[in-house]
């Protein structure tokens, strides 16, 4: 059981930080209040439930003083309880966090009448001090922008892990139109056509004959051995960049045989390569 706490300045990247360990496979909690988080470690402790193996929380300021100032206490007793409880705090530099305030006209949530920015903001940096006193990782985001500060955050987390992005695979029809919304499509209609075999004509690119006639074929081959050639060199560089999920379509005149064959094929090989595949014939029956 992991428990990463994301603390720090408001406007020093907290929500990006969450959300690229949400991409990672954690479940993530933002402002959490520090009361509930004995509860919470309690709970991920007693829970079977792989879904909360990996839990990430984020608490800030807006938390009452004496609740900031109970959290080590907090944190040391999650981790006598078997969780391996790390603390992550974000920081910049008050001129750029209010130039940040300033270019997104958002509210820092202990600004009041009486309390301009600058001050707000010293006062969040005094009442953090307890839970940045627990950081094992503390990132100044000064001079880093929002890919970086993900890249930073796989990083020092997560030992530079990238997500397994999700993949669609589709099947499909030219003469039913064209699907929209996909990352990847790809013709197949220069392949050999079952259609023109009687005996393969009622079948589907799923069915044994089918593919043992395409597969006997040097260019269904060749053109297999391609996309899995351009999937295994682009993908990773994709899911580095921070995508979650791909869509790629296959077509070919009916949709029936032989780009139903081919996203069958490449489902195989993603799946090998441990990720998780959905595979949708949109114009099978």
């Amino acid at each position: 059981m992991r428990l990463v706490i994301v603390s720090g300045l408001s406007g020093s990247g907290k929500s990006v930080a969450l959300r690229t360990l949400e991409d990672l496979g954690y479940y993530s909690i933002d402002n959490l209040p520090v009361f509930l988080l004995k509860e919470l470690a309690l709970g991920l402790t007693g829970s079977s439930d792989a879904t909360y193996t990996l839990t990430a929380v984020g608490i800030d300021a807006r938390n009452t003083e004496q609740h900031l100032g109970d959290l080590p206490e907090l944190i040391r007793h999650a981790r006598a309880n078997g969780i391996e409880c790390r603390v992550l705090f974000l920081e910049a530099e008050s001129d750029t966090l209010i130039k940040r305030f300033s270019e997104t006209r958002r509210k820092h949530p202990l600004t009041r009448a009486d309390r301009p920015l600058a001050e707000a903001i010293e006062l969040e940096r005094r009442l953090l001090e307890p839970i940045r006193g627990e950081a094992e990782v503390t990132i100044d985001t000064t001079r880093t922008n929002v890919h970086e500060l993900r890249d930073l955050v796989r990083e020092r987390i997560a030992g530079n892990a990238s997500p397994k992005a999700a993949i669609l695979l589709q099947s499909f029809g030219f003469k039913h139109g064209v699907p929209h919304d996909v990352d990847f499509l790809f013709d197949m209609r220069c392949l050999p056509n079952p259609h023109w075999r009687p005996d393969l004509r009622p079948l589907t690119g799923r069915d044994a004959p089918v593919a043992e006639f395409l597969e006997a074929s040097a260019e269904v081959g060749q053109m297999r051995a391609d996309l899995i050639g351009f999937f295994d060199r682009w993908v990773p560089q994709f899911e580095t960049d921070g995508r979650s999920y791909l869509t790629v379509a296959f077509g070919c005149t009916g949709g029936q045989h032989r780009s139903v064959y081919m996203a069958e094929a490449l489902r195989r090989h993603f799946e090998a390569g441990g990720h998780a595949v959905m595979v949708r014939h949109r114009d099978l029956p």
